[in-house]
This record gives C-alpha cells, structure tokens and sequence, in this order.
C-alpha cells in the first residue's frame, strides 16, 4: 500500500514543473534550494518513478512526471472549488441547479428565477421531473432547490425543508368566447364541459371531492398531465379548466380567458424545498426569501 501523499511535496512539484528550474522555483516558495531538492526526491520515492529529468540547464518533466503534473493540477483545482463552495462572496462563477415539478406552471417557475436571470456571475441549470426523482437529486446535492406544489408525504420528507411560498385560490377558467357568466360552481359545470389535470394532481383530487360534496357529476372533455396543455385547451373553448390564476396570467391580461367563477375550499400552495444540510447554496435562499413575500 502505497504511503499517503504530503501535498506539500506536490505544491513543490507543480511549481519545479512550472518553472523549469530549482533556483526559481525555491524563490517563489521561500525555500531553500536543498530543502526543495529534498522534498522533490521524497515525491518521487513515494510514487516511484522520477518525474524530471535534466535537459541542459531545465528541468523537463518525464512522462510519469507529466501525469503526476496532471493529476496535482486536478488536485489544486478541486480544491479551489471546495473554498469557493464553502466561502460566500469569492466573486468566482456560481451555478444554481433547481428541480421542478414536470406539471409545475412555467411562470411560478418563471417568477420564482427571474430575482436571479441575467447575473454575469451565475449560470441557472433547471431540470424537470416527478417529485421522487428531484427530491431524490436534492438529497444527493445534485439540485440546489426544488420547486413544487406539494410538500412530500410523510415518510418522504426526512431531511428536507419546506418552504411554502404562497397559496392561489383554484376558479373556473373559459374562454373569453364561451360568455359563460355563471354565478355559482354548480351553474357553470351544468352549463359546460371540463377540462381536468389528470388524477394524481392536488387540484383534480380536491375538484372531485368538490363535486362529490355539490352532487354534481361533470362532463370531462379532456384529461391532461400538464397545466400547459390544460391552459390551451381552455383557450381552444371546449370548456372550462380548474387552474389557478398564475397558470393563465398572460391569457387574462390578453382577454383570451376569463375567470367564470371560484372553486370554494380549492387552493394550490406552492413550495420550495430545500436538503437540510449546513451550507446552503446562497442563491437559493436569497430567492426562497424573496419569494416568500409574495402575495400571489
């Protein structure tokens, strides 16, 4: 078994590597030349191979030298990226990987990033998934933040925070085109057709209690797994979508869509969750925080 290695013995060699010569490199390190000299030979007992050999007045590195070079840059480097990690405020480039629901609407996500677009300093990686697959991921510090709407079970939240951002009441939406003016739940759903997330979204289970509670059995025109999909469809006028507001923004401010009546006891909450863990990526908290004070 190979002994461990001093990494002062390689912070030597990098620089005798670098500079070609003992006397300069003895220089920059503020050591003598023997004691450098020293401290070469030692690194080249403990890997086992000479790393230089003496052209004229340079040193030039073999080929062990050569990958012993390499792999000591690769070293110094990694650790670098450990202080930069651990230390707030390096100034060096960071990189912020959020997690969000595949059915999550695009301008809570939208929203939530845009504190942060645009840095000189920062690169946004986002990635979609269920909420296992990205829960998993933050668990092994793959994501920063994952974005949801819906705290994990119990059983599922170990270790994990949630940070609930905001809640939105759930209304009927239609297009502007249908006219539907209903004043109560029970008259627009006699009045139109739905179009529904499918089963395993929050806001289909609580719209099918809802009905179940008001005696009313829809008629479902379409069923989809995405809140996308959900708002063009309700622009297309077959009928109407249960959706909050943030999901058809664009549309109300356009004219396309139009609410036609509240869906009592219906919300979506929208959270942000985090890996409990000691140091937390800047960045993500600085949006949490700033999304906290929301008032959607």
């Amino acid at each position: 078994m190979m002994k461990a290695l001093n990494f002062r013995h390689l912070w030597y060699f990098r620089q005798v590597a670098r500079d070609g010569n003992l006397t300069r490199a003895a220089r920059v390190l503020a050591v003598s030349q023997s004691a450098l000299s020293t401290q070469i030979r030692i690194l080249e007992e403990r890997l086992g191979h000479p790393l230089f050999e003496r052209v004229g007045r340079r040193l030039v590195l073999t080929e062990a030298g050569k990958v012993a070079l390499d792999h000591a840059d690769a070293i110094f480097d990694m650790g670098q990226d450990l202080l930069t990690t651990l230390r707030v405020g390096s100034g060096r480039r960071q990189v912020l990987r959020v997690g969000a629901l595949a059915t999550l609407s695009r301008n809570f996500q939208i929203d939530f990033l845009r504190p942060c677009l645009g840095r000189a300093n920062l690169e946004v990686v986002l990635t979609s998934g269920s909420l296992v697959e990205l829960t998993g991921q933050l668990r092994r510090l793959e994501l920063d933040v994952v974005l949801c709407n819906a705290a994990p079970a119990a059983g599922h939240a170990d270790d994990l925070v949630a940070h609930r951002l905001a809640r939105q009441p759930i209304a009927l939406f239609g297009a502007a085109a249908l006219q539907s003016y209903a004043g109560t739940p029970q008259d627009a759903l006699r009045a139109h057709g739905v179009i529904l997330p499918t089963g395993v979204s929050t806001i289909r289970v609580e719209f099918d209690a809802l009905c179940a509670r008001l005696g009313i059995i829809p008629s479902v025109v379409a069923e989809v797994d995405d809140m996308a999909m959900l708002r063009l469809m309700a622009r297309e006028g077959i009928g109407l979508a249960p959706l909050p507001a943030i999901v058809v923004r664009d549309e109300l401010e356009a004219g396309t869509l139009r609410e036609v009546v509240r869906l009592p006891g219906i919300e979506e909450a929208f959270y942000a969750l985090t890996f409990n863990r000691q140091f937390q990526t800047p960045v993500a908290e600085e949006l949490i925080a700033i999304a906290a004070q929301w008032s959607l």
